[in-house]
Formats: C-alpha cells, sequence, structure tokens
C-alpha cells in the first residue's frame, strides 16, 4: 500500500479524475493521502507585457476551486497548483511531498504523441517513485 499519492490533473482533462481518484483509493494505505496537483505554464516574458491582468493569479484561484470541488469533502485528499512545465515540476513536488506513487492519465496513443511526447511519457521517465498509466475505460 502507498502512503502519499499524487494524482497530476490537467485542466482539459478534469473528466478523468474520479477514475484516478478511485484507482489511487485502491492503492493508499489506511493513513494515506492523495494530493491533486495541476501544474501551470507561465505565460513567456514577451506575451507577458501585453497582458493588463495577472492571469496566473486568477487562474491559479479558479483551479485550486476547480480541485476543491473534485475532492469534495475528502480528508485523505490534499490540492496544489504549482506552475512550471508539467512533465518535470510533477516529478520534482512528488519528490518534494514524498510521493511514493504516480497516479498520471494518458489517452490512447496517436502518431502526434509520439512525435511531441506526452507528459505522462515525461513523467515515467523523471519520476524517482513508481508511476500507474491509467487510459480512460472505452
Amino acid at each position: 500500500m502507498y502512503k502519499s499519492i499524487l494524482i497530476p490533473v490537467a485542466i482539459d482533462h478534469e473528466e478523468l479524475v474520479a477514475e484516478k481518484i478511485t484507482t489511487a483509493r485502491k492503492l493508499l494505505a489506511a493513513d494515506g493521502k492523495i494530493t491533486l496537483l495541476t501544474v501551470l505554464e507561465q505565460i513567456p516574458g514577451f506575451t507577458a507585457e501585453f497582458v493588463t491582468v495577472k492571469s496566473e493569479n486568477h487562474l491559479t484561484n479558479k483551479i485550486m476551486g476547480t480541485l476543491k470541488s473534485i475532492a469534495g469533502e475528502a480528508t485523505d485528499i490534499n490540492c496544489q497548483v504549482e506552475t512550471g512545465k508539467p512533465g518535470l515540476r510533477i516529478t520534482e513536488f512528488a519528490r518534494e511531498i514524498g510521493a511514493d506513487l504516480i497516479v498520471v492519465g494518458a489517452h490512447h496513443p496517436s502518431a502526434m504523441d509520439y512525435f511531441l511526447g506526452s507528459t505522462a511519457a515525461r513523467v515515467s521517465r523523471r519520476a524517482s517513485c513508481s508511476v500507474l498509466i491509467q487510459r480512460p475505460q472505452s
């Protein structure tokens, strides 16, 4: 059983989170914790000067609200929003919190994924803990 399970949540794939939480709960130790994490990429400096609202702060608050809504009243789920490159920051954050499992989602591969690489592939290559790559049920 795992004591600390990290579940990265992509803001464009929120519908997959419930399945990942169900999987994590099956693998979670009795006193374990699940952390939902969304990593927001930073706005490049050359475009940031044209933005009048600090979108990072606004978006961070909105995403945190979404994560807390997903977690509901669960006492074994923490929520966190970070900034950086998702494939790198997820693995750094996992080390920081002492996660012993990352449950990352992946859609069915296509040629586009093989050329560009996916976050799930980057996480599986960089993680210092176990990684479970979960595909949606279909």
